[in-house]
């Protein structure tokens, strides 16, 4: 959608799915560091002590990975590596100074967005197939020790990467001025667009 306004990147539904991930995402987030390290544990406090945070945190995790699905089914097949990707990867350090007239043309999204957007996907399967693996009561008791051990270890690290992830998300979100406003009212400037995903801009706009 191209209007008066800007052009159209997300919808209403688009939006909320991703809120409601963010939300539950710092819930889930919050309550498993209470039990990564005996120094987090005043953080069981924001969820009424050591016990309910115990039994919130998967029920957290399970919720945002259903609502992350609806948002990587809409937007996997943006996110397909492409041969321009790979030419992108090649000139980080252009990336990083921000000579952005010297990469190839980004579509909806840029390479370092497509390989976030894997990261994430990986590390939200790993923290959901490792996390009911040691799911106490429900799960745990048909596992070996030993795999719940392994799984206990994966989910820990799984959960640092997705964490890392999220964090540099919002700091290219913050970075990359106006990119923010993409996900609060839904649409961004024509000139953001032409800038930052000039063949997504094309496409839009049939090139006009």
């Amino acid at each position: 959608m191209d209007n008066d306004r800007g052009i159209e990147r997300y919808t209403q539904s688009d939006r909320t799915n991703h809120w409601l991930v963010v939300i539950l995402f710092f819930m889930a987030a919050l309550s498993g560091l209470a039990f990564f390290h005996p120094s987090l544990f005043w953080l069981t406090g924001l969820f009424g002590g050591g016990p309910w945070a115990r039994i919130l945190h998967p029920f957290f995790g399970v919720v945002m990975f259903v609502l992350f699905l609806g948002m990587m089914f809409r937007f996997w097949g943006h996110n397909r590596m492409t041969d321009a990707d790979k030419g992108w990867l090649k000139r980080w350090r252009d990336v990083l100074a921000n000579r952005e007239e010297n990469l190839p043309e980004a579509g909806r999204y840029n390479a370092g967005q497509k390989v976030l957007f894997w990261l994430l996907v990986i590390s939200m399967m790993v923290l959901l197939v490792t996390g009911v693996i040691f799911w106490r009561p429900y799960f745990a008791g048909n596992f070996p020790i030993d795999l719940i051990r392994l799984a206990t270890l994966l989910h820990a690290v799984a959960a640092v990467v997705l964490i890392i992830a999220i964090i540099g998300h919002i700091y290219m979100a913050i970075w990359v001025k106006g990119s923010f406003n993409a996900m609060i009212i839904g649409t961004v400037a024509r000139s953001w667009a032409k800038k930052h995903h000039p063949a997504w801009f094309k496409e839009v706009t049939h090139g006009k």
